[in-house]
């Protein structure tokens, strides 16, 4: 009889965060991949929902909708079962009291960022309750707690006490993304010009950014800007410096979209400080785009020296040095570092993890 790890795919039918649905996905079919002999990999989905990964064992689709499913968790109520081995690549589990040493029962989870706690009013009211609900029921009833960087860990351990259930599995960039070949008429059909820099943060956290690009006269698109935000942030490149019609603001793409830009940027610059795995900054590096960013512990932990990590003072003179003399470093720099994430290397952790507890 084989070992069945179970992991909940949360947002099967229902996406309500692309980045934590695409690596959800990808983890997933890296333990498909990276299983040790006598053991599989099966899904737990809400109703309604399909988990499209080849390779799994079995799918076993549960009676309620993720809505639904959220709310019974958080209340202790077991949906789905809590026995066997269970992996959730996010705060979403049956986390309830189960006996790890008799019966083999294992429950893990994962947070992705702490802006529930650093950031509440960027986040719906109900969302950050809830977050913060199951990483309480986490503390009492997970045996361990999955986070993607040190700093993050770190941070954690000021916020609640799990003391060695903390581990760190980092995340890594889609699996094959690339630049796609059509990616100067997907650039054309965004209206991004011809020469730019791409800008990622969240909030005053791009005053910075904007600052260090209208010093060095490029152009800068934003990605992953929330609804509604636009006028906003474009008043704030301005009042930065950075005429508004220099300041491209543009919502979240897909990942051919997403590639395109990036992988015709000059630069990259990562100006957010929250403790959250920085995404486009691993996409970037995964693109051999020079990478400059914010010191921050989770830059300086995931970033490394795969770009220049400077203080805010400093983001100017190190754009500046990304566009020109400092490039080609940059980008070999940037390929070299982002070898180091894949989700292949995170499934076989998870693994480890599992077989560990």
């Amino acid at each position: 009889m084989s070992v069945q790890l179970r992991v909940v795919l949360d947002q099967a039918a229902q996406i309500v965060d692309a980045d934590q649905a695409r690596a959800a996905l990808a983890l997933t079919a890296g333990l498909v991949a990276t299983a040790p002999r006598g053991c599989a990999v099966s899904a737990l989905v809400p109703a309604g929902g399909e988990a499209a990964v080849p390779g799994l064992q079995d799918v076993r689709t549960l009676t309620l909708g993720r809505r639904e499913l959220a709310m019974a968790w958080r209340s202790g109520i077991p949906v789905g079962g809590a026995g066997g081995l269970i992996h959730a690549p996010s705060l979403m589990a049956p986390l309830v009291r189960h006996d790890r040493t008799h019966d083999n029962d294992q429950v893990t989870v994962t947070l992705w960022d702490l802006c529930a706690w650093e950031a509440p009013e960027t986040m719906p009211k109900a969302l950050v309750a809830w977050q913060r609900a199951m990483l309480k029921r986490a503390v009492k009833h997970a045996d361990a707690v999955v986070v993607p960087s040190h700093a993050m860990a770190e941070r954690l351990a000021d916020i609640v006490a799990l003391g060695d259930r903390v581990r760190v599995i980092a995340g890594a960039a889609p699996e094959g993304f690339h630049v796609p070949d059509d990616a100067e008429r997907r650039r054309q059909d965004l209206q991004i010009p011809e020469r730019y820099v791409v800008l990622n943060g969240d909030g005053d956290d791009l005053t910075a950014g904007f600052r260090a690009a209208a010093g060095a006269g490029e152009h800068v698109v934003v990605l992953d800007a929330a609804d509604g935000t636009e006028p906003a942030l474009s008043e704030a490149a301005s009042a930065a410096g950075l005429p508004e019609r220099r300041a491209h603001i543009r919502g979240a793409l897909g990942d051919a979209d997403r590639a395109a830009v990036l992988g015709g940027a000059a630069a990259f610059v990562a100006t957010s400080g929250r403790s959250a795995w920085p995404w486009r900054a691993v996409e970037a590096m995964t693109l051999s785009v020079p990478v400059v960013a914010l010191d921050s512990g989770v830059h300086l932990d995931v970033i490394a020296d795969g770009g220049a990590v400077v203080a805010a003072n400093d983001l100017g003179g190190a754009l500046e040095d990304a566009l020109a003399a400092g490039e080609r470093r940059l980008r070999v720099i940037a390929a070299d570092r982002a070898r180091a994430f894949s989700w292949g290397s995170s499934a076989e952790r998870v693994w480890a993890l599992h077989a560990e507890l």
